[in-house]
């Protein structure tokens, strides 16, 4: 398993999550009437502790008690009776409404003596408290059945108005004065000339009279194409933070629902509220989710999206000369949008994002290092070398990653081992320590990344090898990592066919040493196969059938551009560019075969290396080269190498 500065996996679309269901409205009936009887017997059992609070006694004893003299005081109000006794308690009773409490006393027979010695205090019945306990009953199971009907009912409008509410926009607002979501250009490193470019758009935005007044027309719409993760939507709204303008961020998909019209509907809607702010900056990510080329069928059973496009164009061509209002879209497949979308007057200025170079790198990694503790030994120069590439977003997770092996181990500030473990995390895996190989898999493994190594180092227009490991990392069992002296926006042929040879030298290895072969070197037979036939059908590098693209037809076709053309290749052609194929890969192969013929001595070395240390760094690859004979790369050679 090699592993190359442009190594990584397909893109896995996380799984989407089903949206919890809320009960039914019988369910919910059901709860609020649970709820009301249990708010129902909470309240009689808390009516009857309030009322039993005080030991209540019949009339006739407390007339027996006011007889004997026991009782000190007596409070009188409405029916309810109070007595005050000498010990201190306090005893109630009950008495008739009609009779006065003196006339209740005669019936029982006592005195005037006796009842003057008792002191007595006659006042209505009254307070919150009194009235609260009266009209609870009535009021607290009319307030409950109130309570009830207003949520059903809100449930029930909260689902109607859901469904009117469709045709709104659902573009996220951030606001000019919003500090922490606000990003500003120093914000971005690198993309200097994408920047450049920007910088007219924030000069109209701040200043318009400027550009309208000397006839000057600003673009409507601003295409950012680039790689994913080039920053492409961190561009955009460094663009609105520069401009101190409102940003409304959608994405295309927002606009298509499973309802008919629903996406030209929320188009109307995010440009009428857009044009309120103006100036403001509308962004569309992804846009070639519903700008694809129209008419051709692909996409859905309903013209559904292609409506939403439509609406978007009339959008743009509805732009007054003097609102300043700007539209900003991205995406990273421009070669799928709809001709009308592209044209002078709607998206008429396209700015190019690049991958970034190592010095836009070192800037990179400088501004996701600021929040991060950095030790001493830290060399932000030598990880942007090792990393040519990765886009922004890889060296933004590199930097993550170092914080987190640190966090992991309980160190409070992030070494350079941690960011030279992460930069092999994110391009290759985690390390699967607990995947452990059996002696002879690891021989074989061993001696398969060894033959990797060996071809790469002698081949003149190779890369350099950087490590070497026979340490289970993502899906391959060991892995070779190479990295160019700089970067390079161009490969030459001879590069390609010596990338070619040094996938083969594991296979090549393996099948020398061990006179069989295994399934470690079936995604080496995938990628140079796959290299072998772009050289000859897209790059024009097959001496016997010239310069000529043979897969621009089928290419059309599989990016929707087109579904008539077919593959317009003829079968003696087809037949020549798998000669073709098979010729390059073999040449290669027997050069891997002569290289590892020639210096098996290295090849063991290297192996038995491995064997022992499981990994090798650069510096100790090099040792075993010199002490054989062999003299390591140097930049100087490979330039060299490169003009002859």
């Amino acid at each position: 398993m090699t592993a190359k500065k442009n190594a990584g996996g397909a893109k896995k679309t996380p799984a989407q999550k089903v949206p919890p269901q809320g009960p039914s409205m019988w369910m919910q009936f059901a709860i609020a009437l649970a709820i009301f009887l249990v708010l129902s017997s909470a309240y009689s059992l808390a009516h009857e502790y309030v009322f039993s609070e005080n030991e209540e006694v019949p009339l006739s004893k407390l007339a027996s008690d006011i007889a004997s003299g026991l009782v000190v005081s007596i409070s009188v109000e409405g029916s309810t009776v109070k007595a005050t006794y000498a010990d201190e308690s306090v005893k109630t009773s009950k008495k008739e409404l009609e009779t006065s409490f003196t006339e209740t006393l005669k019936n029982y027979d006592l005195t005037p003596e006796q009842m003057s010695a008792v002191e007595v205090t006659i006042g209505e019945e009254g307070g919150v408290r009194f009235w609260f306990f009266q009209l609870a009953p009535l009021l607290v199971p009319i307030l409950l059945l109130v309570g009830i009907i207003w949520y059903l009912s809100r449930q029930v409008r909260g689902a109607g108005m859901q469904a009117f509410s469709f045709g709104r926009s659902m573009a996220r607002l951030v606001s000019p004065e919003d500090e922490v979501q606000r990003v500003m250009f120093r914000d971005v490193a690198g993309a200097k000339e994408a920047k450049s470019e920007l910088l007219e758009i924030v000069d109209f935005l701040k200043n318009p009279k400027k550009f309208i007044q000397i006839g000057a027309r600003i673009p409507k719409g601003v295409l950012l194409m680039g790689a994913s993760g080039t920053g492409k939507t961190l561009l955009a709204r460094a663009v609105a933070g520069e401009a101190g303008v409102p940003f409304f961020s959608i994405s295309g998909s927002e606009f298509v629902e499973m309802f008919v019209g629903v996406g030209a509907s929320r188009t109307r809607d995010l440009f009428q509220t857009a044009k309120k702010s103006s100036p403001a900056i509308v962004f569309i990510d992804e846009i070639d989710a519903v700008g694809r080329v129209r008419g051709t069928g692909v996409g859905g059973g309903n013209d559904e999206r292609e409506q939403t496009l439509n609406q978007i164009l009339v959008e743009m061509d509805g732009f007054e000369p003097n609102e300043a209002l700007i539209v900003l879209a991205a995406t990273n497949r421009p070669d799928v949008l709809d001709p009308a979308l592209v044209r002078p007057g709607r998206f008429d200025r396209r700015v190019v994002i690049d991958l970034p170079d190592r010095k836009d790198r070192e800037e990179i990694l400088t501004i996701h290092a600021r929040k991060k503790p950095l030790g001493a030994d830290v060399n932000l120069s030598v990880i942007a070398e090792r990393t040519p590439g990765l886009s922004g977003a890889d060296l933004a997770n590199v930097m993550n990653e170092g914080a987190i092996l640190a966090a992991r181990e309980n160190r409070k500030e992030i070494t350079q081992y941690d960011l030279v473990r992460s930069i092999e995390k994110v391009m290759l895996g985690p390390e699967r320590r607990s995947h452990v190989l059996n002696k002879k898999e690891k021989e074989i493994t061993a001696y398969h990344e060894a033959g990797h190594a060996l071809v790469a180092s002698v081949l003149p227009y190779a890369d350099p090898v950087h490590k070497i490991s026979i340490i289970s990392r993502g899906r391959a069992a060991g892995y070779t990592l190479k990295l160019p002296f700089e970067d390079r926006r161009m490969q030459s042929r001879r590069e390609f066919l010596d990338d070619i040879a040094m996938s083969l030298g594991g296979y090549v290895a393996e099948k020398m040493v061990f006179g069989d072969i295994t399934t470690g070197a079936s995604n080496d037979l995938q990628v140079l196969s796959a290299l072998a036939r772009d050289m000859v059908t897209r790059y024009g590098m097959s001496e016997k059938l010239g310069p000529i693209a043979l897969d621009a037809a089928l290419g059309k076709t599989l990016f929707g551009q087109g579904i008539e053309g077919g593959n317009d290749r003829s079968d003696e052609t087809a037949e020549q560019i798998d000669m073709e194929v098979k010729l390059l890969i073999g040449n290669a192969h027997k050069k891997a075969t002569d290289i590892i013929k020639k210096h098996r001595k290295v090849l063991d070395a290297i192996a038995k290396k491995l064997i022992e240390v499981e990994t090798i760094e650069r510096d100790e690859f090099e040792k075993i080269l010199i002490a054989n004979g062999i003299t390591p790369k140097r930049k100087e050679d490979i330039e060299h190498a490169s003009l002859v």
